[in-house]
């Protein structure tokens, strides 16, 4: 009987073995690293943490900012990565075993990453076009000598008194027609679609060919794509921050980026832009982190790679106001205005101010070129992870039909066929319009939150807190601290629904600008985009207790409980007949 044990534990991670190699796996841990980093560090960091910082008190803002983070970004974050390596599957599967009768999440936050991949794309579009236009003898966006500039354009590389570029009433600047006349085009409205732009669909159809060849091999081309597109931006922005720091006024745009005011903590919407923020720059609730996860060795401690990687996406967010700031003051000082004139953030501080600062430094096309290479690779890494995170959930629920032969790369090829498609949407003159509903209904807000709460509550009491504590410990050789059970189980939940009802307290009809206001048929396609994702958990639900047997009591139990093939034998060791865990950093695991 103990001759047969053992033969059958020396098989089991044969077979366990030839199932990662099918499925795939990290070639070392510095790719699961990179690729983690090139997903949760992006355009959040460079273009709307500082702007927060700065509009939220300054370093006051650091207080709801941590708070949120040691509440909920490090707990969802940890738990989403720890539940893909020890199920070993993808965003969808991965809730299967654990809890079917909540599989649905998984559904959903692929379908919104799927909307996410249409649309976050065309802001790298934007950034190849800008690219491609500084290496011109000089600037476009620095003259008005141009076929798309008005009689009123201005340049305003000095101060003008005439003029208040930011908000021009009888003048407007170069910068801002080369945005609005050139790049947008943008139309009156959105139910003016205009006419798709060829020069900016070409660049599209750049970022999507960039992208497929990230993906396509899988995990071993997206790891080893992440060593130039996660490490090249944190160089650019070191020359960025060393630059930054080097010009006059330097310092006087880091005070208006730190200088505490204490009394903005008594403002509600500062706490709730610090958990906005979280959610936005961490990519949890969307099943991303949970597929690089999966293909992290059983043993790889995820709860240390946990906590650096929040500190690293944190710092990141940190240490770009200073290349951020340190140029505003300069373009401040340089035109004579108080910073809050030229401080903006989004689509604003990429493509408007940054592109009017370069036009202040010496030798402006390679500072030009340096920035939009950088924001070119943030937002590559991050497009290209949710696609490898859309490709994997289907590998893990369709195996035969995807894994087998050339079909992944056929599959993915079509997928990225269908998103251009949609994407020229994006690049019509009404694209502006359109990517702000599917940034504000989809990609942020209430549907994260929603998303938060269930899988903080799945985990924490479906599943059991302890439960999770015990299956990390398995993997790793310890148990995580006790904090983390009782934020799962309390904590997090507590604080994203009172941040949700708050959100739903103070909501106000969305408006482009602030001054457009959308037609009515506008924020039903937003709120149908919002709830189409999210109605995939009842959805899901009702199937579940539809299809199984018994009554409908004995089948909401059946579906409650975990998958019977989650158990961790074919993941540990065989020595001599005993089960052995072997973590991978050296730690002696218990016999």
């Amino acid at each position: 009987m103990a001759g047969s044990l053992c033969r059958l534990c020396h098989l089991v991670p044969k077979t366990a073995s030839r199932a990662a190699k099918e499925r795939g796996e990290w070639g070392s841990k510095t790719e699961f690293i990179l690729s983690v980093a090139g997903a949760i560090i992006g355009l959040g960091n460079v273009w709307r943490f500082p702007y927060l910082c700065y509009k939220n008190g300054g370093g006051a803002f650091f207080i709801p900012y941590i708070l949120f983070l040691v509440a909920c970004g490090i707990p969802l974050f940890m738990l989403e990565v720890a539940l893909g390596q020890y199920t070993s599957q993808g965003g969808i599967m991965c809730w299967r075993k654990v809890c079917p009768l909540f599989e649905g999440l998984g559904y959903a936050s692929q379908m919104i990453i799927f909307y996410g991949c249409i649309s976050y794309i065309v802001i790298i579009a934007w950034a190849f076009l800008y690219l491609f236009s500084s290496f011109s003898a000089e600037l476009p966006w620095a003259t008005c000598n141009n076929t798309w500039n008005t009689d009123s354009c201005v340049i305003l590389n000095n101060y003008n008194t005439t003029a208040n570029w930011t908000s021009p009433v009888n003048a407007s600047s170069s910068v801002i027609e080369f945005w609005q006349r050139r790049v947008l085009n943008i139309s009156t409205g959105i139910e003016a679609l205009g006419n798709i732009q060829w020069d900016l669909s070409l660049c599209l159809l750049l970022s999507w060919i960039f992208c497929y060849f990230c993906v396509w091999k899988g995990v071993r081309s997206t790891g080893k794509a992440t060593y130039f597109t996660a490490t090249f931006p944190y160089f650019m922005l070191m020359v960025l921050f060393v630059r930054g720091m080097t010009l006059p006024g330097a310092l006087h745009g880091i005070k208006y980026y730190l200088y505490p005011n204490p009394a903005r903590l008594a403002d509600p919407q500062v706490w709730m832009d610090a958990g906005t923020q979280i959610f936005y720059s961490y990519a949890i609730c969307l099943g991303c982190l949970t597929t690089l996860g999966s293909y992290n060795k059983y043993n790889n401690n995820c709860y240390r790679d946990s906590f650096y990687l929040c500190l690293l996406n944190s710092g990141t967010s940190f240490v770009s106001g200073f290349a951020i700031f340190s140029v505003l003051g300069y373009m401040s000082q340089k035109q004579g205005v108080d910073i809050s004139t030229v401080a903006e953030s989004g689509p604003g501080l990429v493509f408007i101010v940054y592109p009017q600062a370069v036009t202040l430094l010496p030798s402006p096309q390679i500072w030009s070129v340096c920035f939009f290479i950088m924001i070119i690779l943030l937002g590559i890494d991050g497009q290209f992870v949710g696609i490898e995170s859309i490709m994997t959930s289907l590998s893990d629920v369709y195996p035969s039909q995807i894994r087998k032969g050339y079909r992944r790369e056929i599959y993915l090829m079509l997928f990225c066929a269908v998103c251009f498609m949609f994407g020229l949407l994006l690049v019509t003159q009404a694209g502006a319009y359109i990517l702000q509903i599917f940034d504000h209904y989809v990609c942020s807000g209430p549907a994260l939150l929603l998303m938060a709460i269930f899988q903080s509550v799945v985990i924490g009491w479906i599943y059991g807190a302890e439960r999770f504590c015990d299956n990390i410990e398995d993997m790793i050789g310890y148990k995580p601290l006790s904090l983390m059970k009782y934020l799962w189980m309390y904590g997090t939940p507590l604080i994203c629904s009172g941040t949700l009802v708050f959100l739903l307290l103070r909501y106000t009809p969305m408006k482009f600008n602030n001054s457009y206001v959308y037609p009515w048929w506008a924020y039903g396609i937003g709120w149908f985009l919002a709830t189409s994702s999210l109605t995939m958990v009842p959805l899901t639900m009702v199937c579940k207790l539809a299809k199984g047997k018994g009554t409908l009591w004995q089948r909401l139990k059946k579906s409650l409980q975990p998958a019977e093939d989650l158990p961790v034998m074919a993941r540990e060791t065989v020595n001599s007949g005993t089960l052995l865990r072997v973590p991978d950093d050296g730690q002696k695991g218990n016999v």
